[in-house]
């Protein structure tokens, strides 16, 4: 196995015999074989469009559901991975049927060549033909996967900045088809997002040039803001803007359920599916947004927050004593102690968990099973008290623009800082409780997903009644950070994003956090400081580029990154 897409790259570099996240090397294979089977259905949907020919939506979501599964601590079951493979393997049949019936024209039967090469590729074809075809051949022979893995993976490139470029842009869509899949929960789907995708995997089989590859990176970045946007619509038509909310951290009397990943369409139908059950509902980790929106609010109950980012659900999820729905990542290796009372859903999985399948028909997931054992646990184990207090989505901040604006204009906020992104298991990442003390006191810290744990129960408090923590919520709502700078840009009659007294500091860890990034550089953010690494997916020449470009540079000291910071450095 070779496995680079996450942070926590063993030694910086790849986890080449079990991933740090807990993922065993057969996963890691499955997961290698279903990328480059995506890649596949790619070619053979961009080679009919060429046709002329119209590709089904449903080819599009497959494409991002499929990318989304194979997304840092989402699915560790293999049987799951192989029934992905499986399906892959469907579609590109189906596909090839399609062109088999397209009409003999000199075009198409240009096309009809290149595929005939693809799938069934001779002695003489080329290698990046035969790894092609090897996809196809794992649904008639299991075992072939074990020789094929390595032949396809991320190594299969041998050009450094070449592969650089390659897995930068695959990692953006893990990123994309994630939000792109929780838009389409919510029946939101963009045409020319699964057009990019398949435009995007497609590329990675080709010989480009670099400026090409390049300017690839850069239209994920485009794609990721349209993804986003699209998904921040689901969200607020279905549930609301985001409000002003206090969000208890302490728990009741009754037995609880307790909901951790990022799906809100899970949510919605746990809380109608326990109403009136004596039960309370609690969410985890990046959930904890769900409750800034006025549709759950209705809903008694929510009960509020319970623990913390992703990386404490061991502990958090042994005290919480009742059942726990795990709807997207990040799940990790499950204890015993709680493994009876684990539940995995959507594109999540993990061997010898329960798993709570699709909706059918547009019909809710039945969530009876949970709810049923619920009623049997012990009410969940305090571990805190209090409060926090969120909401600070694009529209609730934008309804206090012309406080903030004054504020600045006055002076009493010298400076906003980004401090979105992801959490993580890592000591450096104390890097960030540490700045968020010892920013001055005229900062305001803007902030999304679940980074906002190192620092949200600090005790910062207020300029003129303003927060110094503004969460917008998820990590998917960096997208509002950006709404929000691009609207005091204009306020204060900016040509430049980058001349507005905001730095950006942002912590990542996995494939989400590559699309965020991706789609700051779209929108021509400059400057951006990231830790508590660089990625290890990119080559020393590739990062050369984002330098030269965009300024991109690693978190130093705290104490040097504030003064750089208030100093527009």
């Amino acid at each position: 196995m070779f496995c680079f897409q996450c942070q926590e790259a063993a030694k910086g570099t790849g986890c080449t015999v079990k991933g740090v996240c807990g993922k065993q090397e057969s996963t890691a294979n499955l997961q290698d074989l279903l990328i480059f089977d995506l890649k596949g259905i790619a070619v053979l949907a961009k080679n009919l469009k060429e046709a002329g020919v119209v590709i089904d939506s449903n080819v599009g979501l497959f494409l991002a559901q499929g990318l989304f599964t194979t997304i840092t601590n989402a699915n560790f079951d293999d049987t799951s991975l192989e029934n992905w493979i499986g399906r892959s393997q469907t579609i590109k049949r189906q596909l090839k049927r399609q062109l088999d019936g397209l009409q003999s024209t000199s075009a198409q039967q240009s096309i009809w060549s290149r595929l005939l090469n693809f799938l069934n590729p001779s002695e003489e074809a080329s290698k990046s033909d035969k790894l092609a075809a090897a996809a196809l051949w794992f649904a008639q022979d299991k075992t072939i996967y074990q020789e094929k893995a390595a032949t396809v993976g991320v190594l299969a490139t041998t050009d450094e900045d070449v592969r650089s470029l390659r897995e930068l842009l695959i990692l953006g869509l893990k990123g994309i088809g994630a939000y792109a899949d929780h838009a389409a929960v919510l029946g939101v789907e963009k045409d020319e997002v699964y057009d990019f995708m398949i435009e995007a995997l497609a590329s990675t089989t080709e010989d480009l040039s670099v400026d090409e590859m390049v300017a690839l990176v850069l239209k994920a970045g485009e794609c990721a803001v349209t993804t986003m946007a699209a998904l921040d619509a689901a969200n607020t038509s279905a549930y609301g803007n985001p409000e002003i909310t206090e969000v208890s951290l302490e728990v009741g009397d009754k037995p609880g359920i307790l909901i951790s990943g990022h799906d809100l369409k899970d949510l919605e139908e746990l809380l109608i599916q326990t109403e009136g059950q004596g039960l309370d509902i609690y969410t985890h980790g990046e959930m904890l947004p769900a409750n800034y929106y006025p549709t759950f609010k209705k809903y008694t109950h929510l009960k509020g927050n319970y623990g913390d980012s992703w990386w404490h659900q061991n502990k958090d999820f042994e005290t919480f004593n009742g059942p726990i729905l795990m709807t997207t990542n990040c799940i990790v290796p499950v204890k015993d102690s709680y493994r009876n009372r684990i539940y995995t859903t959507g594109m999540t999985g993990y061997p010898g968990v329960q798993h709570i399948d699709d909706r059918i028909d547009s019909r809710a997931k039945d969530f009876s099973a949970i709810i049923e054992q619920a009623k049997k646990c012990a009410s969940p184990k305090a571990i805190e008290t209090g409060s926090l207090i969120g909401g600070f989505a694009h529209n609730q901040v934008l309804a206090l623009a012309d406080k903030v604006v004054d504020a600045v204009k006055s002076g009493a906020i010298k400076r906003f800082v980004v401090m979105a992104g992801c959490d993580g298991r890592q000591k450096g990442r104390g890097y960030f409780t540490e700045l968020a003390e010892n920013l001055p006191e005229d900062t305001v810290i803007l902030t999304a997903g679940c980074a906002k744990y190192r620092y949200n129960k600090l005790n910062l408090g207020d300029i003129g009644g303003i927060p110094r923590v503004l969460d917008a919520g998820q990590c998917n709502d960096s997208y509002s950070l950006a709404v929000i700078a691009l609207k005091l840009k204009e306020v204060f009659e900016l040509e430049d994003i980058n001349e507005l007294p905001i730095s950006f500091d942002l912590g990542w860890y996995e494939q989400k956090a590559v699309a965020v990034l991706l789609a700051l550089l779209h929108l021509g953010v400059k400057g951006i400081r990231l830790g508590p690494t660089l990625p290890a997916f990119v080559s020393p020449n590739v990062l050369n580029v984002l330098v030269d470009n965009f300024d991109i540079k690693p978190i130093s000291t705290v104490q040097e990154d504030i003064t750089a910071m208030m100093q527009g450095n």
